[in-house]
C-alpha cells in the first residue's frame, strides 16, 4: 500500500456545501477520501441523524429533547436520508471530475449503541432502556448499512472501508447517560452484550463486501479491548488526547502486535497559532511505538494516519491543512527523516 493510501479524514468538515466538502476531501485526500459530513446542515447531519437515516422500517422525527422514535418517516426522517445521499453523490461526481480513481474510500456510521442512547423511545427513554428496542435498531441499522456500502462500492468503483463511530460507548458500559428525569441514569450495558450489538454491524458491513471495518472512540481511555474483539480490522483513536494509563497503553499494543491497525489520531482539530511542525506533530506516534516496544517501521505499515478527531469546528483553511498533514505525515512515516 502506498503512503498516500495510509492517510484519511476521520468524518466531519465546516460548513454546509456538500460539493465543496467533497472537493476539499478528494482533494487533499485523493487516495483515500471518505464521504464528508456536515453537521453544521442541522437536523439529520448530526451523527445520529445520519445513522437513523440508514434505519429500514424505522424512523426518527424530532423533539425538543432530540430524535424520537417515529410511526412513519416523515419530513425530518426524509431531509436525513436526502441529505446523506447528496454526500455520496458529491463524493462520486468529484471523484470522476478529478480522475483521483482511489483503491479505497471510507464511510462512517454511528455504531448502535451511540444510535440507541441519542433515539429516545415514545415514552421519552432512549431506546438503549429496551432490550428489544435495541436489538431492532441494530438490526435495523446493519441492513441499512449493507446497501449503503454495496451502493457507495458501485457508484465509486472502490473499495469500501466502514468506520464505525461509538463515542458513547463508554459511558453506556458506566452507565453514567442520564434518564430524562435527570434524577438517575440509564443501567450499565455489560460488555458482553455492548460487543455483540457491535458484532452485527461489523458482520454487515462484511457481508456488504466492505475491505475493512474501524471502530473509532476518540474517548480518553476508549474500551480498546472490547472493540477489538468484535473483530474490526483497525481502532482509531485521538493520540493527542489519550490517557497514557498503562493499562490502556497494554490494550493498544495487544491490538497493534496481533492484526489489528492503529488508526492514529495525530493532526490537531483546531489551529493553534502556526502550523505545527511535520516532527512535532510524529512525535506521540514515535513516542508510542518507542514506549509500547515495537520497531517504528510499524508506523509506516501498520497505522493510519488521521486528524485527531472530526473537522466540524475548524476553519476552511485549517481543515485543508489538517487533511494535507496526514497524507505528509504518512509519507514520513515510510520515509522519515534522519533527524527523527
Amino acid at each position: 500500500m502506498r503512503p498516500e493510501e495510509r492517510a484519511t479524514g476521520i468524518g466531519s468538515l465546516p460548513g454546509v456545501d456538500h460539493h465543496e466538502a467533497a472537493r476539499v476531501v478528494v482533494g487533499e485526500l485523493p487516495s483515500f477520501p471518505h464521504v464528508a459530513e456536515l453537521p453544521d446542515r442541522g437536523v439529520g447531519a448530526d451523527m445520529v441523524g445520519r445513522a437513523a437515516a440508514l434505519l429500514i422500517d424505522l424512523a426518527v422525527e424530532v423533539r425538543p429533547s432530540g430524535y424520537r422514535v417515529a410511526q412513519r418517516p416523515g419530513g425530518q426522517h426524509r431531509r436525513g436520508v436526502d441529505l446523506l445521499g447528496r454526500d455520496v453523490d458529491a463524493l462520486d461526481t468529484t471523484i470522476g471530475e478529478t480522475g483521483a480513481a482511489p483503491r479505497r474510500v471510507k464511510t462512517q456510521v454511528a455504531g448502535p449503541w451511540t444510535l440507541c442512547a441519542g433515539v429516545e423511545l415514545r415514552s421519552g427513554n432512549r431506546v438503549l432502556t429496551d432490550r428489544g428496542a435495541v436489538a431492532e435498531f441494530t438490526e435495523s441499522l446493519a441492513e441499512g448499512l449493507r446497501g449503503h456500502v454495496a451502493e457507495l462500492a458501485r457508484r465509486t468503483g472502490a473499495g469500501v472501508v466502514v468506520q464505525i463511530d461509538e463515542p458513547t460507548l463508554p459511558a453506556v458500559l458506566a452507565g453514567s447517560l442520564p434518564t430524562p428525569s435527570g434524577y438517575g441514569t440509564v443501567r450499565a450495558v455489560p460488555g458482553a452484550e455492548a460487543r455483540s450489538g457491535l458484532a452485527v454491524l461489523v458482520e454487515a458491513a462484511r457481508d456488504a463486501g466492505a475491505v475493512g471495518v474501524v471502530a473509532h472512540c476518540c474517548h480518553p481511555t476508549p474500551p480498546l479491548a472490547l472493540l477489538g474483539a468484535t473483530g474490526v480490522d483497525g481502532m482509531a483513536v485521538d493520540l493527542l488526547a489519550l490517557d497514557r494509563a498503562p493499562a490502556v497503553l497494554d490494550a493498544l499494543g495487544e491490538l497493534w502486535d496481533g492484526p489489528t491497525e492503529l488508526w492514529l489520531g495525530l493532526v490537531p482539530t483546531l489551529a493553534e497559532g502556526p502550523a505545527p511542525e511535520l516532527a512535532a506533530l510524529a512525535r506521540p506516534a514515535l513516542d508510542l511505538a518507542d514506549r509500547l516496544g515495537f520497531d517504528r517501521a510499524r508506523l509506516a505499515d501498520r497505522t493510519v494516519v488521521t486528524p485527531a478527531c472530526g473537522l466540524a469546528g475548524a476553519t476552511p483553511a485549517w481543515t485543508r491543512t489538517a487533511l494535507a498533514r496526514t497524507v505528509e505525515l504518512a509519507a514520513a512515516f515510510a520515509d522519515p527523516p534522519s533527524s527523527w
